[in-house]
């Protein structure tokens, strides 16, 4: 079962979703501060959800309830799939935005290559590797499904490659930092685009 609401007025909308594994609410505003409220019961996803929020200035609200008892996979994945729903909803028909963003995130000794597309046409590329099987309570497996889930239902082309580094933590944070400054760019209003959707194809 899902629900989207889409604000009329600003590039903002709402997301909810509840299967049987999970119940998930998503809130983001393209046009935002950075503000974040998030809370899906894994402790380092919530850390890097919020530093999305915050280098990307995309306000984000979310909550959500999941089936931890088994594992955090689920939870994981379907924030990913809700927020990117959340995110491509907010956009509408993208006119007017840069569409391509890149971005270059140092962390002490790790540095990770975000560029990415919001093309309409979903794909990850996903070159990130890391010398530990958890960060905390999670599976470093998990951080490509989220990727996924998210470039997936963002409907963007998405290129995270981690060059170098060794601390783990590091590793995700920068992908997820470097994510944000990517769409913080790609997002922006192009006042030289007058309102057009920036594609010859005339959509996106």
């Amino acid at each position: 079962m899902q629900k989207r609401t889409k604000s009329t007025d600003s590039r903002s909308a709402t997301v909810k979703r509840r299967t049987k594994e999970t119940k998930i609410s998503a809130t983001v505003d393209l046009d935002g501060t950075g503000a974040y409220d998030v809370s899906t019961g894994v402790g380092f996803l919530d850390h890097m959800i919020e530093q999305l929020a915050r280098h990307s200035l995309i306000d984000i609200t979310l909550k959500a309830e999941g089936d931890l008892h088994i594992d955090q996979h689920h939870t994981t994945e379907d924030s990913g799939i809700v927020l990117g729903q959340a995110f491509a909803e907010a956009l509408g028909d993208k006119a007017g935005i840069t569409r391509y963003g890149a971005c270059y995130l140092p962390m002490d000794e790790t540095l990770t290559r975000v560029a990415l597309d919001v093309s309409g046409r979903p794909y990850l590329v996903w070159d990130v590797e890391f010398t530990r099987s958890k960060i905390g309570e999670m599976d470093t497996e998990l951080f490509r499904e989220w990727f996924q889930a998210f470039a997936q239902h963002a409907g963007i082309t998405l290129h995270v490659e981690n060059l170098y580094g060794e601390n783990s933590h590091h590793v995700a944070e920068t992908c997820y930092k470097a994510l944000a400054r990517a769409l913080r760019q790609a997002i922006a209003i192009d006042p030289r685009q007058s309102g057009r959707v920036p594609s010859t194809k005339g959509q996106l």
